[in-house]
């Protein structure tokens, strides 16, 4: 992809590599303190699922990945339905749009998918996350998200 007028490029990843591997290690941790750290192996795993779009954002000179997004679709009975998990923006970056570039791609991934829905959630905290998706274009449900805890 070209890059946007904020510089932002958002490419689709085939494979992981030690690059990558560091990126994810140092963004995961930005999203989540529990989340367990991602070898490269276990990256590759991710990027390769037939069912996954791991969407990764770079920028400048040096194309220092800055943000990334997974995409996933998946077949039921209704439908192709596709979710959005997992976007975080390095903190360096957050307010130059990223976010933004990330949501758009996952947007026209999921119309060539020809999905019947695109979902995502957001913690009720993250304020300006909730701001990026609606001007996004996505609208808030009124539902109930359930966790088993078994």
């Amino acid at each position: 992809m070209k890059p946007l007028d904020n510089g932002v490029t958002v490419t689709l990843a085939s494979h992981a590599d030690a690059r990558l591997a560091q990126a994810f290690a140092r963004l995961l941790p930005q999203l989540s303190k529990t989340a367990p750290p991602l070898s490269e192996a276990d990256l590759d795993e991710i990027i390769r699922a037939p069912c996954n779009h791991v969407f990764i954002a770079t920028m400048g000179p040096d194309e220092r990945i800055v943000g990334t997004l997974t995409l996933v679709h998946f077949r039921i009975p209704t439908g192709v339905r596709a979710w959005i998990e997992d976007v975080v923006v390095d903190e360096q970056a957050r307010g130059l749009k990223v976010g933004l570039a990330l949501t758009h791609a996952a947007i026209v991934k999921s119309r060539e998918l020809k999905t019947r829905t695109l979902d995502l959630t957001s913690n009720p905290s993250r304020l300006s996350a909730h701001h990026l998706y609606e001007s996004a274009g996505f609208v808030m449900r009124d539902t109930r998200v359930y966790r088993y805890q078994g």
